[in-house]
């Protein structure tokens, strides 16, 4: 667009938009983006024991956790083994139909395990599953 000034001259505005520093931070924010994105993915690594026998789980039930540190997670959550029976019973159902997945580390001391299926059995919950993986299949057998 072209315009005449008071001292008769004539002017174009200047009606283009210089994208480069936006891409400069679109590009930066994409870069922090896939950088974050691992870590905002929180998950308890646990190295579950391997078994002939696996069922596959197609339900979303309440998890229980046991890591190698013998922490006790309910979900993602830290919580301490005494707490446990008051915790599962507050979650809302009848703990004769409710269902609760355990998951612990192979190196879990059996003690830290019995404690916390105890745990489990005074909040009054029977129907307990025990994750595991299955055993990688070899020729030999």
């Amino acid at each position: 667009m072209a315009f005449t000034a008071s001292n008769g001259r004539t002017q174009t505005a200047l009606a283009e938009i210089n994208i480069t520093p936006l891409v400069d931070v679109v590009l930066v924010l994409l870069v922090i983006f896939m950088l974050a994105a691992p870590v905002l993915q929180s998950g308890i690594e646990v190295a579950v024991p391997k078994t002939r026998t696996v069922k596959e789980i197609t339900e979303q039930r309440m998890v229980l956790t046991i890591a190698r540190d013998q922490t006790v997670y309910l979900g993602d959550q830290v919580v301490n083994v005494h707490e446990l029976p008051a915790r599962l019973h507050q979650a809302g159902k009848d703990p004769a139909h409710q269902v609760i997945y355990l998951r612990a580390d192979e190196r879990v001391p059996f003690g830290a395990f019995a404690s916390v299926m105890d745990a489990v059995k005074q909040a009054g919950i029977t129907n307990i599953s025990i994750v595991t993986q299955p055993l990688e299949k070899t020729g030999g057998i």
